[in-house]
């Protein structure tokens, strides 16, 4: 008869590998606290396709986003945290141990911490899948060289879109910018695309919606929309097409578990950082009320970590009676 293989065993499984979680994976690996993270893309998330972070304690003159990913990386190897490659699909409560169903078969752990992060969202209009990473994009940092002394339309208004306009300068001869309805971006970030503005590098056009990208011969040459002050159609001729139109949670895998989310898909949790299952937290931007920044991510890992050791413990949690 063959073998039945045991299910590999963890004190603490952590879902994602960005901020929050390589934070959070520093403090319970210090400890010696096994500490598996599993993550389905790159290690530092949205972090280490980030161009410039500008605002994380500690670097003055601000750091590169993959530089910071992987200085957060090494840190935590260091102490002896391992990063698998693959995807959580399920998590279930089996009393002291959670199971989670992996990519990799299933695995056990005495306690969990959700820090999945957000995705980018979709404008979801004809043409942007079709041509997704053949002239439609989600990250300048990673394609922006591409378009060298080519032509593009950048979609949205908020922080990211405006930051990832100023940065795909350094590429493009010119950059149209859409907007649905009004810049929403800081004020520091208005001030520099006023400058780029009058440089001639960004023509800005506000109240006008995205209503197709087409492409001929396998490439996209523009973008169709609707100017909604003169109510007509509008077209950019374009070389490519980059759009940063918010986040989007990665909750998706625990849709249907004990798991409570908010109207935005994003994981509630207590004072203590759990969740509703016993024994999994949740840090970062995928937790309901977060303040979706880097530092505030690093922040929350960290504290989730010494959340999750005393509940290794065995010390009370507030909500047991």
């Amino acid at each position: 008869m063959a073998e039945t293989q045991e299910i590999p065993k963890h004190d603490v499984i952590i879902v994602g590998a960005g901020p929050a979680a390589l934070s959070a994976a520093i403090y319970t690996t210090r400890e010696d606290i096994d500490t598996l993270l599993f993550e389905r893309g790159v290690p530092g998330g949205l972090a280490a396709i980030t161009d410039w972070v500008d605002n994380y304690p500690g670097f003055a003159k601000g750091i590169a986003g993959l530089d910071l990913a992987i200085a957060l990386q090494q840190q935590a190897e260091r102490f002896g945290a391992v990063i698998e490659l693959g995807e959580v699909l399920k998590i279930h409560d089996e009393g002291e141990w959670k199971r989670l169903e992996t990519t990799s078969g299933d695995m056990l752990a005495r306690a969990v911490l959700i820090a999945t992060g957000s995705d980018y969202k979709k404008v979801g209009v004809p043409g942007e899948q079709e041509f997704y990473a053949r002239g439609v994009h989600y990250c300048a940092t990673c394609d922006g060289a591409f378009y060298r002394d080519k032509r593009l339309v950048v979609i949205g208004g908020g922080n990211s879109a405006v930051q990832e306009s100023l940065f795909l300068t350094r590429f493009t001869s010119h950059i149209d910018l859409l907007v649905r309805s009004t810049i929403k971006a800081s004020d520091v970030l208005q001030d520099e695309l006023q400058k780029a503005v009058k440089e001639g590098k960004i023509t800005v056009h506000l109240n006008i919606t995205t209503d197709e990208i087409v492409g001929e011969d396998n490439k996209v040459v523009k973008v169709v929309g609707t100017d909604k002050t003169a109510n007509k159609k509008v077209e950019f001729p374009t070389d490519g097409v980059f759009v940063f139109v918010g986040l989007m949670p990665n909750s998706q895998f625990i849709e249907g578990s004990d798991i409570e989310m908010d109207h935005l898909h994003l994981i509630k949790s207590d004072d203590d950082l759990m969740t509703t299952m016993h024994g999994v937290f949740v840090a970062g931007d995928i937790r309901s009320g977060a303040t979706m920044q880097i530092a505030s991510a690093a922040g929350e890992g960290a504290t989730a970590a010494l959340k999750i050791r005393e509940y290794l413990e065995g010390r009370p949690h507030p909500m047991q009676n």
